[in-house]
């Protein structure tokens, strides 16, 4: 029987969204300008990376020609050695929750509700029921703001009050910030908690814990302890319909998190993309005949793409194509491996948040054939290719490109 792996590099679009001028990202293009600007020596790190973005593993699964044929640039003249192509998001945000959803089958086609950009952003009656019900002594930044330079902002203030940092973006979020020791984590998650239960009713996506340590602007750290408390897939997901049939799903990072644990078989996280790739391998050694392995790669979109850190975001795809090696050495007859993203986050793009993109959908496996696998329609394409694959009966959205990989 089949397996199946899933790698979302999250953030990582290839431009080209047909309805990229609704969002306010007409032209904004995640890879494409990571590439131009390492081409043209502004993607250099000092005994970290120099040079002309160097992803040959990525591009040898057919990468750059899923660019090309997101955006209509001129296709590379090589072939690539495995499956190819993009994929175009019908869903009506470009947040994390959406894309991942509807990559396992189901679209978002409802709107989330979003906070205004104004100070303050929440309504006075969600801050003071949070205050109420969590037991606070208030909160601080209550506004639009990236999550690094709003805990430099206010972190001191949150050591010397007790009072979190809580703050938004044009995701449908609340995020809570508060210092691991100073205020407790577990202290944070309850927090959060009532974050969540009050968000419900304004039909908002998700409430993050921020938790970090340090002392001052200049050692504040987030940590890896992030927890999202998402609200469920409004249908069954890929993951659902696995793990009805008796399959095991292994979650890799904060897919748990995302489909507010619906669906997983096992969990596991790590602190940054190079321990998560050790996790999603050994993801890999545990799958079974049947089994499916969904991974998500953060540190593009938190790290690199909201922070709009070129060198950072280019240094960070190189690392993980030098260990692409390691995943395609474990494929074994029956297996299919696919790459793709949730949405972009162009780091040369205004603002800090993420851009409507199309996304690639590159893969390999022993016996599947190679080639391009067009612009696909939605993301869905990409769960009912996986649902074909591993032989689950196929859902309500999407078309399995399955078929196209078969050797005739």
């Amino acid at each position: 029987m089949a397996r199946a792996f899933l790698f979302v590099l999250d953030s990582f679009g290839i431009g080209g969204a047909p309805d990229a001028a609704r969002f306010g990202d007409e032209g904004s293009d995640t890879f494409g300008h990571i590439e131009a600007r390492c081409a043209a020596g502004e993607g250099d790190v000092q005994g970290l990376r120099s040079g002309p973005l160097h992803l040959p593993n990525l591009n040898a699964l057919g990468l750059s020609h899923a660019a090309a044929l997101a955006t209509g640039r001129a296709m590379p003249q090589n072939t690539p050695d495995g499956f190819w192509g993009a994929a175009s998001e019908v869903s009506s945000g470009k947040d994390t929750p959406s894309g991942h959803w509807e990559m396992a089958g189901v679209p978002v086609r409802f709107d989330w509700s979003y906070f205004p950009d104004t100070q303050p952003t929440f309504p006075a009656h969600l801050t003071n029921d949070l205050i109420r019900d969590a037991n606070l002594p208030g909160i601080l930044a209550n506004c639009h703001a990236s999550g690094v330079g709003v805990i430099e902002a206010f972190g001191e203030e949150h050591i010397r009050t007790g009072k979190p940092i809580c703050y938004t973006s044009a995701d449908s979020v609340i995020q809570i910030a508060a210092h691991e020791t100073h205020f407790g984590l577990e202290r944070l998650y309850e927090v959060c908690r009532v974050a969540r239960r009050l968000a419900d009713p304004l039909n908002i996506g998700r409430v993050i814990a921020r938790p970090f340590i340090g002392e001052s602007p200049a050692d504040f750290t987030r940590t890896s302890n992030r927890k999202d408390y998402a609200v469920p897939p409004h249908e069954p997901t890929l993951l659902d319909r696995l793990v009805a049939d008796g399959r095991t799903v292994l979650a890799v990072g904060k897919i748990g998190d995302i489909f507010a644990h619906r669906g997983i078989s096992n969990l596991r996280k790590a602190p940054d993309n190079m321990a998560m790739f050790d996790q999603a391998l050994a993801a890999m050694e545990d799958a079974g005949d049947g089994d499916f392995v969904f991974a998500n790669f953060v540190d593009f979109d938190t790290n690199f793409g909201h922070r709009r850190d070129v060198p950072g975001y280019a240094a960070a795809l190189e690392a993980f194509d030098r260990r692409l090696p390691e995943a395609l050495a474990r494929l074994r007859d029956g297996d299919m491996l696919m790459l793709t993203a949730d949405h972009g986050c162009d780091p040369t793009w205004r603002g800090t948040d993420h851009t409507r993109e199309r996304v690639p959908v590159i893969g390999t496996g022993p016996g599947l054939s190679r080639g391009p696998i067009g612009v696909r329609e939605t993301f869905a394409d990409i769960g009912e290719t996986v649902a074909a694959h591993l032989g689950i009966e196929p859902g309500l959205h999407g078309t399995s490109f399955r078929a196209a990989l078969t050797h005739a």
